[in-house]
């Protein structure tokens, strides 16, 4: 399947459109803070900064990541007829990411969030309505990644998705039942950007992203290359993220000495970098090549050659 040239330059587009609202997001909340790295920190997600306590900052983690995503979305599509991929995957994530927003309080959060939901719901109309089949005879389809490759990035996804949902379970078994919905689900206990979706919605989008990926790579499927690159993206921030904390609080540093559960914070988090980078080295590489049919066959035509008229005719 391939891209029609304007859905092509639709798709650049809604996702330079996407991009320049998380932009705009994050120099607001830049010329609040006026460091760069405190900006940086407050992405980290650490609940007791005082960032996240004071309400001085609309963006997460999340907003960096999309930008990201946006702009190599855009780039993609402009320079590949097979982008179709990833402009569905990148309006799915924004979806998933955006529909918090509609009932999270604050007018800013929710305008954001209409105008992000209606460009995302554009970009999977756009993949979806301007594909075609690749009818013309030379016309390449896009590549299957290769087997090893495809099965290691779909192996680290998968230990993606067990580390989310332990650290999921761990986390409901600690808190009352009233939190743990509200991190489900978004609610007044809750404390942190006005643009970040409530953190179980996040790690339930996560475990629906790694787990898409993971099937996708075990299958070959064509489409791995963008899904598994998002959520090799996905893996790597929060490992970063996480990684970020483990350090400022000295736990690697100390690591003999620290709680099971400080150990595994920070185990996590090194896997998250290095899993993730691992899956976006894997599937960022060529993949198997495809060959081109022959454009004549043995006798200067298309295909085999006719059968002989039956029954045959005099002279024959």
């Amino acid at each position: 399947m391939t891209v029609t040239r304007p859905a092509r330059l639709t798709g650049a587009a809604l996702c330079a459109a996407l991009a320049l609202i998380a932009a705009v997001w994050i120099l607001e909340d830049l010329a609040a803070l006026g460091s760069p790295a405190d900006l940086a920190w407050s992405w980290t997600g650490d609940p007791g900064s005082q960032y996240f306590v004071r309400g001085r900052v609309a963006t997460s983690l999340a907003d960096p990541l999309l930008l990201a995503v946006c702009v190599a979305t855009a780039v993609a599509a402009l320079r590949s007829r097979h982008a179709a991929s990833a402009l569905a995957a990148t309006g799915a994530v924004t979806l998933a990411l955006r529909l918090p927003g509609l009932w999270a309080p604050g007018s800013g959060a929710l305008v954001t969030a209409l105008l992000e939901l209606a460009l995302a719901a554009g970009l999977v109309v756009t993949a979806a309505a301007g594909r075609r089949l690749a009818d013309v005879p030379h016309e390449q389809l896009p590549t299957r990644p290769r087997t090893g490759p495809a099965v290691t990035a779909g192996l680290l996804l998968l230990g993606g998705v067990v580390s989310i949902v332990s650290w999921e379970a761990y986390t409901a078994a600690q808190l009352p039942p009233e939190i743990t919905v509200d991190r489900f689900l978004g609610g007044r206990s809750l404390m942190g950007p006005a643009l970040a979706p409530p953190p179980g919605w996040l790690a339930v989008m996560v475990v629906a992203l790694y787990g898409t990926a993971a099937v996708s790579a075990f299958a070959r499927a064509r489409h791995t290359r963008a899904f598994g690159l998002l959520a090799g993206a996905f893996l790597t921030a929060t490992g970063l993220a996480l990684l970020a904390r483990v350090v400022r609080f000295e736990v690697i540093q100390h690591f003999a000495e620290a709680r099971t559960v400080e150990q595994m914070y920070a185990l996590t988090a090194v896997f998250g970098v290095l899993g993730g980078l691992a899956v976006l080295v894997l599937l960022a590489g060529r993949g198997v090549p495809v060959a081109a049919p022959a454009p004549y066959g043995p006798y200067g035509s298309y295909g085999p050659p006719p059968a002989p008229p039956y029954p045959p005719p005099p002279g024959w």
